[in-house]
């Protein structure tokens, strides 16, 4: 596999991931509607994405109508991408599940960025994004950025002061 930019990605890179995933285990996933992770997980089920939710304490529940799991370990079928909606210390760690899963790719959301992971993943043939978001990629890719929520002041990760 040919050396990938973790600093900027072809847009030739970002579309082909994208077309050939099918199935996304979201880790990370929550059942908060105003966090990034439901509005992506949202976005990419309503784009024709399976998303499975990963998130050991809502496990056994379901978020958007998809049954939660506690671990890519118990997922009933493998993944194309693992999306990672955790921090870039925990990303390590998840991206070797990720390996040990059989994912193809494994995707570190905007913020999450951790090297050696990556490096470990790619040295297994695993495609690598990092500091970036699946569903902002895919619509800007598709041309349709503007009406899918960013910058509304909407959605944030971050704790909003009274």
């Amino acid at each position: 596999m040919a050396a990938v930019n973790h600093d900027r990605y072809d847009d030739a890179y970002l579309r082909k991931i994208l077309r050939n995933t099918k199935t996304i285990a979201m880790v990370g996933l929550s059942a908060n509607w105003n966090r990034p992770s439901y509005f992506a997980a949202k976005y990419l089920l309503d784009r024709g994405y399976k998303v499975i939710p990963v998130n050991p304490a809502a496990a056994g529940q379901e978020i958007l109508g998809q049954k939660v799991y506690g671990s890519l370990a118990e997922l009933p079928q493998k993944a194309d991408m693992v999306d990672i909606f955790r921090n870039s210390e925990a990303a390590g760690p998840i991206t070797d599940d990720a390996i040990e899963h059989g994912a193809k790719v494994v995707w570190m959301q905007l913020g999450v960025r951790n090297d050696e992971a990556a490096k470990r993943a790619e040295d297994a043939g695993i495609k690598v994004v990092m500091n970036r978001c699946p569903k902002i990629e895919h619509s800007r890719l598709s041309g349709t950025i503007e009406w899918h929520g960013i910058a509304s002041g909407v959605i944030s990760s971050k704790k909003r002061a009274l």
